[in-house]
């Protein structure tokens, strides 16, 4: 008679939950390198000497900052690159106001922005609401950010009603869009 075959035991990330072996091929393998490097040295050996590298490297940055006076460097502002080598640029904090008319008599306001000034979107869909007695709702824009949608063309008196109820938004920081161009509210 013949044994049985015994079961395969296979070491799974504790990162990303896939065998270790497939870690490469998963959602982010540079943050399971660490684990790997810990738990499973014999299936990744390169990073195991990619690893040593970067300590050795580490360790004589720092005999090479300590021998030239002991001055801290500050360390240069790390610049987020996007793919192409592009440098993305820092969000500035304005609020724009857009008017898109639907089926040649409707309008929607989107509003966009209000998050970059600490307002909670979803209470200020709410106050956009009541006061303009009007159904506002919070969406994912095209750019998948969120902005609110107001029913109704409510651009007349919006820019007040904002400036208003959250005294954080200057009125310098409101814009409209008119024609594809940003025009500023005041």
């Amino acid at each position: 008679m013949s044994e049985k075959p015994q079961p395969v035991s296979v070491l799974y990330c504790g990162v990303c939950g896939l065998p270790a072996e497939y870690c490469e091929f998963g959602p982010d393998f540079e943050k399971c390198k660490p684990w790997l490097i810990q738990n499973a040295p014999d299936l990744y050996p390169d990073l195991l000497k990619e690893a040593e590298a970067k300590e050795a490297d580490k360790v004589s940055d720092q005999l090479q900052s300590t021998s030239i006076g002991g001055s801290s460097a500050s360390k240069p502002e790390e610049v987020k690159r996007l793919p192409g080598g592009k440098i993305k640029k820092k969000e500035r904090q304005e609020i724009i106001i857009e008017k898109v008319t639907r089926n040649k008599r409707k309008c929607i306001t989107t509003v966009k922005g209000l998050d970059l000034f600490g307002v909670k979107l979803s209470d200020a869909s709410k106050k956009l609401g009541k006061k303009f007695a009007t159904g506002a709702s919070v969406v994912k824009g095209p750019t998948e950010k969120e902005q609110i949608d107001v029913q109704g063309d409510i651009s007349f008196d919006i820019v007040d009603f904002i400036t208003d109820t959250w005294p954080d938004v200057p009125e310098t920081a409101i814009f409209f869009i008119e024609d594809g161009k940003k025009v500023p509210a005041v």
